[in-house]
C-alpha cells in the first residue's frame, strides 16, 4: 500500500488538519535557520555499542553517508535508547554523552560527543506538533548510545546541535507513524532527521560466541527480507501492522523500540523519493545491521 492511503485506510484521517497546521508554520519554524533544499532523512542500525569506537564495515557505511552529506543546521535522533511516558524532546545547551551500558571496555566509556544542543530550537519543535502539548521540553537526558554512537562517525567534529526526540511507550504504532509525519517541514530548515535502532533485533537469541560474525537465523532472515521488500515499495502499512506478519516477525522484534526509529524515518519520504539500503547485514544470528537513506 502506497503511504498516500495509509491515513484514509487507518482511520486516522482526522490527523490530516493538524499535519497541514504544521506544514503551514515552515516560515517561521527554526527562525535563526536559512530555508534549504530537502535533508535527507537516515535510519541506521546501530547495533553494538563498540562500533563507536571500532572501524569495522558498519562504520565505514556510516562514515561513508557523513562524507556524503551536507552540513545541517541540527540534526534531530529518534533513539531506541530512550523510551518516556508522553513525548520529550532534549532542549538544553550542553546534552551529556550518556554510557547506558555496561560490560564494555574503559575506552567506550571514556568517549565524548560534546555536541552543543539548541534550546530555541527545541521549544519551536514542540510547538510544531499539534496538539499542542505533545511534545515536552527535557532538562536532564541528553544522548544516549543510540545517538552519539553512530553520529559521531557522521559528523566526527561535534559541531552541530544534536537533539533527541524520545519514544511515548502508550502510542501505537500507527500513532508514532502519525506523529513523524507532522516533522516533514524540518527537512527544509537544515535539519537532519535520524531514526536509530535495528530492524532485527533480539538480544535473548544473540549468538555471543560469534558476536562478529554474518550471520542470521533464518526467522532474521525472513523477516529482514521482508522489511526491506516493502520498504523498497513504500508499503508503510505492512510495516505499521508488524504485529501482524507472523512468527518470524514476532521473533525479530520482540519488544518494539529498536523498530520504532525506522518508522519515523519511512513517514518523512516524499512519493518517488530516492530510497536506498546499506550496511545490509545480519550479525550473531538476530540482529541486522540494515540501514536507510531517503534522499
Amino acid at each position: 500500500m502506497k503511504r498516500n492511503d495509509f491515513f484514509k485506510i487507518a482511520g486516522l484521517g482526522v490527523l490530516s488538519i493538524p499535519m497541514m497546521s504544521s506544514l503551514s508554520k515552515l516560515g517561521r519554524l527554526a527562525e535563526s535557520f536559512e530555508e534549504t533544499k530537502k535533508m535527507p532523512v537516515l535510519f541506521l542500525g546501530h547495533g553494538s555499542p563498540m562500533n563507536a569506537i571500532e572501524d569495522n564495515e558498519f562504520v565505514q557505511g556510516f562514515k561513508k553517508q557523513g562524507e556524503s552529506l551536507e552540513k545541517p543546521n541540527a540534526i534531530l535522533v529518534v533513539s531506541a535508547h530512550w523510551e518516556t511516558k508522553g513525548t520529550f524532546v532534549t532542549a538544553m545547551e550542553n546534552p551529556r554523552t550518556i554510557h547506558d551500558f555496561g560490560g564494555f571496555p574503559k575506552e567506550l566509556f571514556d568517549v565524548q560527543y560534546p555536541a552543543p544542543g539548541h534550546p530555541e530550537f527545541a521549544k519551536e519543535l514542540s510547538e510544531l506538533i499539534e496538539p499542542k502539548g505533545t511534545v515536552l521540553l527535557d532538562d536532564k537526558w541528553g544522548l544516549d548510545h543510540g545517538s552519539w554512537s553512530v553520529v559521531k562517525h557522521l559528523f566526527p567534529d561535534a559541531n552541530i546541535p544534536v537533539l533527541q526526540l524520545s519514544l511515548d511507550y502508550n502510542l501505537s504504532p500507527a500513532e508514532h507513524y502519525a506523529l513523524a509525519e507532522q516533522l516533514k517541514s524540518l527537512r527544509k530548515k537544515g535539519v537532519l532527521i535520524v531514526g536509530s535502532g535495528n530492524m532485527v533485533h533480539n538480544l535473548r537469541r544473540v549468538d555471543f560466541s560469534k558476536i562478529n560474525e554474518h550471520f542470521g537465523y533464518d526467522w532474521a532472515i525472513e523477516a529482514n527480507e521482508k522489511m526491506k521488500e516493502w520498504i523498497l515499495a513504500d508499503n508503510h502499512q505492512s510495516l505499521i501492522d508488524f504485529r501482524k506478519q507472523g512468527t518470524a516477525f514476532d521473533l525479530a522484534i520482540p519488544t518494539a523500540e529498536h523498530y520504532l526509529p525506522l518508522l519515523y524515518s519511512l513517514a518523512l519520504k516524499d512519493d518517488n523519493e530516492e530510497l536506498v539500503l546499506f550496511n545490509d547485514e545480519p550479525v550473531a544470528g538476530s540482529l541486522t545491521m540494515t540501514s536507510v537513506r531517503i534522499g
